[in-house]
This record gives structure tokens, sequence and C-alpha cells, in this order.
């Protein structure tokens, strides 16, 4: 940010006037004076004052600009749920979307955040040990799903999000409150019902949060090491969240029927008519339904389709998916070879979808335009190199 922080310059009183017919701007000093001339002598109109803020104070501006700048921040600590505790490991990136892990002993759920929301990928055990209060973990065990309000606590982006951080220190007192960490003198802000321990030395790095919620985790702050690994990770974990769930979301379905199944080697169509019946109230903001078919016969499985569409104002849609596996086709031919009773049955439920399929380019793209900015940053930061007798330098 130009210029000293809470300073203002001002050079030696200007007095301009410019007048073209009947009306005329005079600036004198910094305020800004409109006068309209209508016939008479004396001039009518109205004056207007304007205000310059005060600049922020100079240690957070540095503190805001090493975050911004950075490759990212990891954070280490632990976090209690349900009166156990469980490690923490995240990495994120300087705008915020982020990867890593919860782990509780042999139990461990993946995470991934991007575009201001967090998705986990657990077993059942871990959804039945810390997120009991979601019905039906079937459908969302072993999948991306979006993070229920009680996992982890706390929204990741937005409390540790370097860039969130910074833009939160633009409201941070010249003088806060101190306290050590670790023996090293620290500032203490506290934003979004969050504790954030900056360094009081420059550059003013972040040393820790303690972030709020029911969950209330203690986590320690460093910056990221190794960015190419980072961003290797969250376009790996990206890639896969086409089709997330969300347990948010929950639908009454209707009758299954079947469409232009008999005798059909091309395909079996399941439809599904669905009615979202929480949350209540208005249908949240990008809404989705997803269908989940699969058909067998005597037990044995032929294939499995899905669908899905967003859901619309009135709060009820109709679903449908073609399965046209392999084994639906052979099992079909095999059928028609070979008269007889071949009973076929289906298996669906609905549930919400938080990421559409066709969205995951555009989160890939966002997530390439941030990893070649810091490593591009991390290449023109490198120090020159210098050759030294009998070791020349590589070109």
């Amino acid at each position: 940010m130009p210029g000293a922080p809470g300073r203002q310059r001002w050079g030696r009183r200007r007095r301009l006037l410019l007048v073209a017919g009947a009306a005329g701007v005079l600036l004198a000093g910094g305020t800004l004076a409109g006068f309209v001339v209508a016939g008479g002598d004396e001039p009518t109109g109205r004056r207007a004052d304007f205000a310059v803020s005060a600049s922020p104070p100079a240690w957070t501006v540095r503190a805001a600009d090493r975050l911004t700048s950075g490759t990212g921040l990891r954070y280490d600590g632990t976090m209690t749920i349900g009166g156990r505790t469980v490690r923490v490991n995240l990495r994120l990136t300087p705008s915020g979307m982020a990867t890593g892990a919860l782990t509780a002993g042999a139990l461990r759920a993946d995470v991934v955040a991007i575009d201001g929301d967090t998705y986990i990928k657990a077993g059942p055990a871990f959804w039945r040990s810390y997120v009991p209060d979601v019905p039906k973990i079937e459908y969302y065990a072993g999948r991306w799903s979006k993070a229920p309000a009680s996992l982890p606590g706390f929204d990741v982006p937005d409390v540790l999000g370097p860039a969130s951080i910074a833009r939160m220190l633009e409201k941070a007192p010249a003088s806060p409150p101190r306290e050590n960490v670790n023996g090293v003198p620290a500032f203490k802000v506290t934003a979004r019902g969050a504790e954030y321990l900056m360094a009081a030395e420059p550059p003013h790095r972040l040393l820790s949060v303690r972030a709020g919620g029911p969950n209330a985790p203690a986590l320690t702050a460093a910056p990221v090491a190794a960015p190419a690994t980072l961003f290797a990770e969250l376009r790996s974990r990206v890639a896969g969240l086409g089709g997330a769930a969300d347990p948010r979301l929950r639908f009454r379905p209707g009758a299954l029927r079947f469409g232009a199944c008999d005798k059909n080697p091309n395909g079996c169509t399941v439809t599904v008519p669905a009615t979202l019946t929480a949350p209540a109230g208005s249908v949240p903001e990008g809404a989705r339904a997803a269908l989940r078919a699969t058909i067998s016969s005597r037990g044995a499985r032929l294939g499995s389709c899905t669908a899905s569409e967003p859901v619309p104002e009135g709060r009820s849609l109709t679903l449908r998916c073609t399965v046209v596996d392999r084994d639906w086709r052979d099992w079909i031919r095999h059928a028609l070879d070979n008269p007889g009773s071949y009973p076929y049955e289906a298996t669906a439920h609905v549930v919400g979808e938080a990421v559409a399929r066709d969205a995951v380019p555009g989160l890939l793209a966002r997530v390439d335009r941030e990893r070649d900015t810091v490593m591009n940053r991390a290449v023109d930061e490198q120090p020159p190199q210098v050759a030294t007798s009998g070791s020349p330098a590589t070109p």
C-alpha cells in the first residue's frame, strides 16, 4: 500500500476556479463545492465534503502481503468431536482452496475445499463414529460428500484461507492484545469467532489459529514447503468431485417405473419422481437432486446409472437414467436366445448433489490458474545460482 500508513501528505493549498457559462466548480484544500448560477447575482447550490479513511496499521499490511503472496499455509492440530480427539492436517492455497485429512486412530476422512465449500471422503466407520446425525450413511460413505455442518465444525476456506485472513487483518487494531506462542511474542486478533496469533515481529507470520465452532480446533500454522505436492493432491481430489453428495438435502421418492426395458439390449430406463423435504422453506440456491439406480436379476447385478437435475422452486421433479452396461446387454441377449422367465428388479435412491459433473472442468481450471501463479512466483523468488571454483553454474 503506497505511502506511509496512517499519514496523508498535503501540498500547498490550491485554488482552482473553472467557469463555463453559468456553472463553476471550486476546489480548495481537499473540499469540493459545486455552485450553479441561475439568473441572479448571488450563487446558489450545495456543498459536499469527502473523508479520507485512515490506512490500515503497517504491521497488518505486511502480514496480509505475506499471506497472499506466499505458497499457502499448512495447519496441524486437533479438535474434539463427540468427546473424542481427531487429528487435523490441512494445506491451503493462498486463495483458500484446501486439501488434507482428519484422522482418529485407524479412521480417516480425506478433505478438500474449493469454491467456498468443504467436502470429505470417508468410510462407513468414520461416518458412524463422527457424523451420527446423518441418516443413511451408505449414501455418502466411500464417496465425496459435502461436509455436514458438524464436521469439521467451521468454514475451512473462510476461517483458514490466507486471502480471507488477509482481508480480516484490514480491520485489526494497530496495537492488539499480546501473548506468547511457544515463547514467541504474538499479536492476538479475534474475528469470525476465531483467534489468530500473528508474530509481533516482522514479517508478522501467522503462528496459530484457535477456530471457533462446536469442535474448537487448535491449529499451528506454517508456510507450505512443497506447493507442487499441494496442488497435485488438490487437483486429483477436485477431479473426483463430480456427483459429490449433499447430506443437507433430503428427498421423498415416489414410485419407481421402468421404461423400454423388456427385450431391449440397448438399455433399460428407470424413472423416479421425488420431492425435496429438507430443508424447509425456500429451495437452497444451487440445490440439485441425484438419482442412483441399480438393476439386478436373481441377485446378479446387471448395471447401474445416475442422473441429476436442479431442484425447481416447486420442490418436486422427475429423475430418469438408463442402464446401458454390458451385463444388461448380455443378459437380454441370453434371454432372447433361451426362452423362459427372466425377472429383473431395480433399487434406487435420491440424494442431494453438491457438484454437477459438468462443473468439474471449471473447478479444475481454477486450481490450474492458481497453481501456475504460485509456481511461477516460487521460481521468480529462487536465489540466483553462483558459480564456484571447480563447479560451473548450471545453465
